[in-house]
């Protein structure tokens, strides 16, 4: 089977589903959340601060065990669980946007705190189902595919949202973008419930024998070994896009100008970037892909730095826009890349029997950056400057690739 026959499966589409469904909350509480609440005038402090709503997405390791050891009625283990967070989802974003943060702040973090949790919990399941549903084989190109549909629904709150946020009201902004949750509720129903392995007898046994497994498997050192390098390797790209949204605002730009060039700019490329790592991981393997593809995305970082020298724009013409447009769209396909290959390496390093947990485990250990570094960025930015913040994010991200040494060593044999 050629490469291109690979790729045009039903399984791929299903990847492309799930992808979605798992990046629209996220990319509403990364985007549009931060860029409503700086139009209300909130102030930069309590935006960077609002990651720490994040923290599911870090400790979803925790309540994991109860999706593999519980089935919803009627649809099933995986696809219950999936239904039942999607249409929470969808309640939770339409709501939302009913209240103001200039005087319901309070109520704001707790619905924001809320959809961070469903999200998480979605995350797990559709995580679970995805690795049930791949060969090992499949799991480079799937994830690629994955992680593309998953930046494509960025595309939805972090564009087309923040376009209709400048010509309707901001509630009526929320309910249209949480419609889009429908298409990952509609794939629920018509998908079947993947069989590759019994869920475990006891709710001991689910909280304990993915931990056991993988440290049998590993050994202490190699595996301590591998977590810290799944918190490490995209430390520096998650903190450099943590406050995207208002740096772009701060450079001068429009919410128009960021829903249709920012935002483009940023996805498409990423989109190629992940697609492209997916087929050539079919070439030189996930660990080779994590060398070249780690060094672009370290590489993609300096242009921002390059753009936040450059100051506040007196106005904004073609060459500002086709600046912003070039960083970003650099940026973006390191980071698609690199996403690639990193989402592939968490699928290959958990067992079957075990989804749901070890790939909650692994997940959350990524998303510690995210929630707890990115909650530093506003004071980060107020003491060194955008430039100096970029230069700093650069440079978080070599740890990781040091760590590569050990972990994914570049003449390894690939491990199964």
């Amino acid at each position: 089977m050629n490469i291109w026959s690979q790729l045009f499966t039903r399984r791929m589409a299903i990847c492309v589903f799930i992808g979605f469904s798992s990046g629209l909350p996220l990319y509403l509480l990364l985007n549009l959340v931060p860029a409503w609440l700086r139009t209300e005038h909130i102030d930069l402090k309590v935006i960077g601060a609002f990651a720490l709503i994040q923290f599911p997405y870090t400790w979803k390791f925790i309540w994991s065990p109860f999706l593999d050891r519980f089935v919803v009625p009627v649809l099933g283990r995986r696809r219950g669980w999936m239904l039942l967070t999607q249409v929470a989802l969808l309640l939770v974003i339409a709501t939302l946007g009913g209240f103001s943060p200039s005087t319901d702040l309070s109520t704001i973090v707790l619905f924001c705190t809320l959809l961070a949790f469903l999200s998480a919990t979605q995350d797990i399941v559709l995580d679970a189902y995805r690795r049930e549903l791949l060969s090992d084989t499949e799991l480079g190109l799937g994830n690629s595919v994955h992680v593309n549909a998953y930046r494509l629904a960025g595309l939805i709150p972090g564009s087309l949202s923040l376009i209709l946020s400048d010509h309707l009201p901001w509630s009526v902004v929320f309910i249209i973008t949480a419609l889009f949750m429908l298409p990952g509720m509609l794939m629920t129903l018509l998908v079947r419930e993947p069989h590759r392995a019994a869920p475990p007898k006891t709710l001991r046994a689910a909280v304990l024998e993915p931990f056991q497994e993988f440290i049998s498997r590993q050994g202490w050192q190699s595996a301590l070994t591998i977590l810290a390098f799944l918190f490490f390797y995209k430390l520096g790209d998650s903190l450099c896009t943590a406050l995207a949204t208002p740096f772009y605002m701060d450079m001068g730009f429009s919410k128009t100008d960021i829903g249709l060039i920012a935002k483009n700019a940023g996805l498409w490329p990423a989109v190629i970037g992940g697609l492209l790592g997916g087929l050539w991981m079919l070439k030189i393997g996930i660990n080779r892909a994590l060398w070249i593809f780690g060094v672009v995305q370290v590489l993609a970082i300096v242009g921002f730095a390059w753009l936040a020298s450059q100051g506040h724009f007196a106005s904004i013409g073609a060459a500002e826009r086709m600046q912003l447009a070039i960083v970003i769209s650099i940026e973006a396909f390191g980071v698609g890349v690199g996403t690639a290959a990193f989402v592939a390496f968490i699928a290959r390093t958990t067992h079957p029997a075990y989804t749901a947990t070890q790939f909650a485990l692994f997940t959350s250990l990524a998303a510690v950056p995210r929630t707890f570094m990115n909650a530093t960025a506003g004071w980060l930015v107020e003491a060194i400057g955008w430039s100096g913040f970029f230069w700093l994010c650069a440079l978080l991200a070599i740890p990781g690739m040091v760590l590569l040494l050990k972990v994914a060593p570049w003449h390894a044999a690939e491990q199964s």
